[in-house]
């Protein structure tokens, strides 16, 4: 059986390989072969036959002057392959399942085409009450949570180059009908880490949503949970707990994406 987690499976050539590895993606291009066999914690000849075998298979390559190693493009190409292999859908899919499950609200993922959202995604709790949203809906980016969370991650002059002079129909009174209130509200949710709607886009329904990045750092879309607005009032709602489990998916979803530090810098209490 493969992936079980027993020792009694692991191969010590391999895991040596893959330390080797490590250490040279850290910055150390063990042009000291004596130091770097010590770091390793192997001996200097199994060393320099690890090296010679990476670098036969590409997956390390020498510096430009010669006389050290850094990562190739035989594992870069092998990286790539399982980063693109792993599509948002499927691989927000099971998460965003879980999410609602365990908030009892419905979870979505979203991009961003042209002014609009798109949702790719739709899971929904075992309850009566539950989002009316569908797979392949549009909706207006800036009534939004999705919309305006992937909004606040553009920069202000993408967004004006984007939206400005484009009509903002208000869904509710709440809504950013301008691209002055607009901006506003992204720098809002931009501290955050997060955006909240209670009632913005429809009477009696809030929104949290936080963004999802991918193996470049690039905003790949967005995820939110919706449900009656009284859980994401700042007063007496669910705030706390929705924050911390839609950031713990936000990150999970990025990191299957290839984004390394995918974190989300914020407490979400702010309004």
């Amino acid at each position: 059986m493969i992936g079980n987690g027993k020792a009694s499976y692991s191969v010590p050539p391999v895991q040596r390989a893959i330390k080797l590895l490590h250490y040279i993606g850290d910055g150390h291009n063990c042009a000291n072969t004596s130091k770097a066999a010590k770091d390793v914690g192997i001996n200097r000849t199994t060393l320099l036959r690890l090296l010679h075998t990476l670098l036969d298979e590409r997956m390390i390559e020498r510096t430009e002057d010669g006389g050290g190693f850094r990562l190739g493009t035989g594992l870069v190409t092998l990286a790539a392959g399982a980063v693109f292999s792993r599509d948002i859908v499927q691989v927000s899919q099971p998460v965003l399942r879980q999410l609602a499950a365990d908030l009892g609200l419905s979870a979505h993922l979203g991009v961003l085409e042209d002014r609009s959202i798109v949702y790719l995604v739709r899971e929904t709790p075992n309850l009566h009450l539950v989002s009316n949203v569908r797979v392949g809906s549009r909706l207006p980016a800036h009534a939004t949570t999705i919309g305006r969370i992937i909004l606040a991650h553009m920069e202000p002059a993408s967004v004006e180059n984007l939206i400005g002079g484009a009509d903002l129909p208000a869904s509710t009174d709440k809504t950013a009908t301008s691209l002055e209130q607009l901006q506003a509200q992204l720098a809002e949710d931009r501290a955050i880490g997060a955006a909240w709607s209670v009632g913005n886009f429809e009477e009696g329904i809030g929104s949290c949503a936080v963004v999802i990045r991918d193996n470049a750092s690039d905003f790949a879309g967005a995820i939110n949970v919706t449900g009656p607005d009284h859980h994401f009032a700042a007063d007496q709602g669910r705030r706390d707990e929705i924050f911390s489990a839609i950031s713990a998916a936000g990150k999970a979803i990025s990191t299957q994406l290839g984004h390394m530090s995918a974190t989300h810098q914020a407490t979400g209490r702010s309004l």
